[in-house]
């Protein structure tokens, strides 16, 4: 038996994480060949979408895919961050488990350090290829470039080539060029769906896509970047046994009372006084003279303590108005009826980890209108594409009849059926994943309930919405009537008495009694005209605010008949002593850089009408109060 014992242990060694993932790399996205040039994509722009926000940067990012061979292609993605110092490229991109954000706590899109290596990895596992690295990180015209392969068993980068290169027209910014075994297609679980759906939840993102020479561009929505999120010291109601252990061994404080107060968040003196005395041990004790028992009595006394929740400042949500101008700028071409305003609750905890819940829902217009809606599932401003099935967002939507808000849902569960995109987001300091690939979000009920939530409030809109519209249609042909036929009628009364006809303005604004709002578009010499009327159809006098959203930032106002109080992302006129029955007309005039498309679901939100007395328009999101307070005064 000895020697069989000695010749097994001959043949036990040392597995490096390098060789572990080589033949593990389902485990990090690589299981099929359709989603490796997914994930090698994904990769990169999620490296180049957290480079720039970091360093305060609008991101410009082009991702390049070239077919070179059978099931072979080069794929190259540019960004206009602030580049990679010279020293740390070969780690970056030649060494798992190699980053800047594992230790922190704080939202981003990734923290493991095992993203973009593990492409340079599977690269030259399929093809044999190295990848090529360039890095600038100022405005001189050169740049460093390297061809870098991972060694698998030592875990460390091996740089075959570098040189100085002429990058002429690039202030900063990296690129970096794979070529890796995969397959091009069209469809849901494409590299085509992911970047639109990344262009949705990060509005502020330029995104090209150049897929063998046809070209798709994601413009800009809004040059506001996202809020940058702080990083926190851990919660101790979300650490585990051996993480405190490791921190109380490695501690700088003498006593455990000043450990639990400076290494926790949310922890003063007298909650640390508190804890020590629910797990019956002295403040005074060293940390790192604590035994495993004394770790568990902690955390159990962390329970029963009452602490405050983690802190939120370590999240960055995309906030409503956001999501919707990031879901009209891609979902334009669908002509939706109905954008939902877009619901971010409140921030929650779940095992000590602070989340919140952003829920986002679109209706009607040339969306699908048969089979179940479509779901688009994102975390911390990434798509999800896969295992839908097995992601919390699924089943907190399977959990909620949609039938009371329209939704055809057979029997009540299930996925609901008809025109309809539903987004939800959630963000956090520790996404619960399912899998490292991060391709769907654990069941976690807390995770569940505010998806819910979020998911019904939406719903209600829609519904509310939708009630509105039956109305509206009314109102409308009620406008139709009395402001068409009603002045027939008097003229034909008028002369058969052989009188002058009445004026009909005041008994017209009595009818209707609303403010109706009519825009038109055109296009002469390459350039947009529009015309908004607002006509204000009731018995007395308004002063209101007139509020146009731009397509794009860069959209440039050529003219206006009426100069705006403020341009910007929005014009914005102020509008005074509107008589009844009066109208006025705002004609303004873009530059040519636009399509129909671009214009269609344009925003124009009026302030200072209650919503049930406004046609055409919408009020703005804020508006609620000056709504009630105006149904009051008229009732």
């Amino acid at each position: 038996m000895a020697s069989i014992a000695e010749k097994l242990a001959d043949k036990q060694q040392e597995i490096s994480v390098g060789e572990f993932f080589e033949r593990n790399k389902h485990i990090l996205g690589f299981d099929s060949l359709t989603k490796a040039l997914v994930t090698t994509v994904k990769e990169g722009v999620d490296n180049s979408l957290d480079a720039c926000e970091e360093a305060e940067i609008l991101p410009e990012i082009k991702v390049e895919i070239e077919e070179v061979g059978d099931r072979e292609y080069k794929v190259a993605i540019e960004d206009n961050g602030p580049g990679i110092v010279k020293r740390k490229v070969p780690e970056v991109f030649g060494k798992l488990l190699y980053g800047s954000r594992f230790h922190e706590i704080s939202q981003s899109r990734g923290q493991q350090g095992i993203g973009v290596s593990a492409v340079v990895m599977y690269g030259q596992l399929t093809t044999g290829k190295p990848t090529k690295v360039r890095s600038k990180i100022n405005e001189k015209d050169y740049a460093n470039e390297m061809k870098i392969t991972l060694d698998t068993k030592k875990n460390e980068p091996e740089v075959l080539n570098e040189e100085v290169v002429l990058w002429e027209g690039k202030e900063h910014g990296m690129r970096f060029e794979t070529t890796v075994k995969g397959l091009l297609r069209r469809g849901k679980h494409s590299v085509f769906e992911y970047l639109k759906n990344t262009a949705i939840v990060n509005p502020h993102a330029k995104i090209e896509f150049d897929r063998d020479g046809d070209k798709t561009v994601f413009k800009r929505a809004t040059d506001q970047l996202p809020e940058k999120p702080e990083a926190v010291m851990p919660h101790l109601k979300g650490i585990e046994l051996g993480t405190l252990a490791k921190m109380a061994k490695n501690a700088d404080r003498r006593t455990l009372k000043s450990f639990l107060k400076n290494e926790f968040s949310r922890i003063s003196y007298s909650k640390a006084e508190e804890i020590c005395e629910e797990a019956d041990i002295d403040p005074k004790t060293n940390p790192s003279d604590l035994e495993v028992e004394d770790h568990k009595d902690i955390l159990n006394a962390a329970e029963e303590v009452k602490l405050m929740s983690p802190k939120t400042d370590c999240l960055s949500p995309i906030k409503g108005m956001l999501i919707k101008k990031g879901l009209k700028n891609v979902l334009k071409g669908n002509h939706p009826e109905y954008y939902a305003p877009p619901t971010t609750r409140d921030p929650n905890v779940y095992s000590g980890n602070p989340f919140q819940v952003e829920v986002g829902l679109v209706y009607g217009g040339e969306l699908e209108k048969e089979g179940p809606v479509k779901v688009l599932r994102f975390a911390n401003r990434v798509p999800l594409l896969y295992k839908k099935g097995g992601c919390a967002t699924t089943t907190a939507i399977k959990n909620i009849d949609w039938r009371i808000y329209d939704l055809d849902q057979k029997g009540g569960k299930g996925m609901p059926s008809g025109p309809a995109v539903i987004l939800i987001h959630v963000a956090s300091t520790r996404v619960p994943f399912t899998s490292e690939a991060k391709e769907a979000i654990a069941d976690i009920p807390e995770v569940i309930d505010e998806i819910e939530k979020g998911l019904r409030e939406c719903a209600r809109s829609l519904r509310t919405h939708l009630n509105k519209e039956k109305k509206r249609k009314k109102v409308k042909k009620k406008f139709t009537v009395v402001n068409d036929i009603l002045p027939m009628i008097a003229k034909k009364s008028a002369e058969i008495i052989g009188e002058e006809p009445p004026e009909l303005d005041r008994s017209l604004t009595k009818i209707m009694g609303v403010v109706y709002i009519e825009e038109e578009s055109s296009w002469e010499d390459g350039r947009c005209k529009m015309e908004i009327e607002i006509m204000n159809y009731t018995p007395k006098e308004r002063d209101m605010e007139l509020f146009f959203e731009k397509p794009y930032p860069e959209t440039e106002l050529l003219s206006s008949n009426v100069e705006p109080d403020h341009e910007g992302d929005h014009l914005e006129w102020k509008i005074e002593d509107l008589e009844p029955s009066e109208t006025r007309t705002f004609s303004i005039e873009f530059d040519g850089d636009l399509e129909k498309d671009d214009l269609d679901g344009t925003d124009i939100y009026i302030e200072g009408v209650g919503e049930t007395k406004l046609i055409g328009a919408e009020p703005l999101p804020e508006d609620w109060d000056i709504e009630l307070t105006d149904i009051e005064e008229e009732d």
